[in-house]
């Protein structure tokens, strides 16, 4: 079985987890072990490296997973079903448990632009997870992706929750929830999950806000979440114009606005955390965004850990 089960930690103590992604560029490359050095100073209980659609970026994923190794903390190597064959699957999560990495986060994947399907054997992120737990037991802890506003491609928030409660079913651990900043749908959806018998972990998956067009596009490029007053409030109080995707800004004052909009976009993401751990959720996982010196202002300022 996986040497370590992070469902398992979750049932005594709220996790500490951080998400990365494979650099585009050799300098990035190059960086990553020194960030995810000063990550790895807060003892995060795993570091999670995102995975490209059809395995595009799976060799980085892999020397990511090293250096997370190589850190001293678990590697999660997320898996998309996007592009990829039965065999293919086998090949690859061999390659993986090979290397000693035997986490992973099953996932269908974003579909590409243009793309129709799967371009695979596999449909749904449900059908990875009950092929993976068949071809390799308990070999891999397995965590599945969990949406509090129900998934964008999904026909309603009950049928979201009863696939998740069908993901419970075919092996998987525990679940990574995507972001979600209405707290209120989040604690509707958490004693909605427990009803339907979803009895799984939830490690939280939380994004700092950290940069008004990166808060904006995580919420309305993919993922349809809620902004709430609050946040909109925040974005409105320090909105460079003519808007903040604009690559050069005729607002003056874009330069201060954007360090008032980080430094107010720190305590709102903290205060969000308090929320959640008073809920008891079983973890926050913070989108590190391969930085570390944002995320250690977050973690020193929250308390969640402190350096001893």
């Amino acid at each position: 079985m996986a040497k370590v089960k992070l469902s398992e930690m979750m049932k005594e103590k709220q996790l500490l987890s951080f998400e990365l992604f494979p650099p585009k560029t050799d300098k990035g490359m190059e960086n990553l072990p020194g960030t995810i050095g000063h990550l790895c100073e807060f003892q995060p209980e795993y570091i999670s490296c995102t995975y490209g659609a059809g395995g595009t970026n799976v060799g980085k994923n892999m020397d990511v997973c090293k250096m997370i190794q190589d850190a001293g903390t678990i590697p999660v190597t997320h898996f998309t079903c996007i592009g990829n064959t039965r065999e293919g699957i086998k090949e690859q999560l061999q390659n993986y448990l090979d290397n000693g990495v035997d986490h992973m986060l099953a996932l269908r994947g974003d579909l590409p632009f243009g793309w129709t399907g799967t371009g695979g054997d596999f449909k749904y992120a449900t059908d990875l997870v009950a092929f993976v737990r068949k071809e390799f037991g308990d070999k891999i802890e397995i965590a599945v992706a969990g949406s509090p506003e129900g998934h964008i491609a999904c026909r309603s928030l009950e049928s979201d929750i009863a696939v998740l409660k069908q993901k419970q079913d075919n092996g998987a651990d525990y679940i990574m929830t995507q972001l979600c900043w209405d707290m209120e749908q989040f604690k509707r959806w958490l004693d909605a999950i427990r009803t339907a018998g979803v009895t799984m972990p939830v490690d939280v998956g939380i994004m700092p806000i950290l940069d008004q067009a990166a808060t904006i596009n995580m919420a309305l490029s993919r993922n349809a979440c809620v902004m709430p007053r609050a946040l909109c409030e925040l974005i409105s109080k320090y909105w460079i114009f003519p808007n903040p995707f604009d690559k050069e800004p005729f607002d003056a004052a874009v330069d201060q606005k954007k360090a008032d909009f980080k430094k107010a976009g720190i305590e709102y993401t903290i205060k969000q955390m308090d929320e959640y751990r008073a809920l008891g959720i079983n973890g926050i996982h913070l989108y590190a965004l391969n930085k570390w010196k944002d995320v250690t202002d977050i973690i020193n300022e929250s308390g969640i850990r402190t350096l001893v």
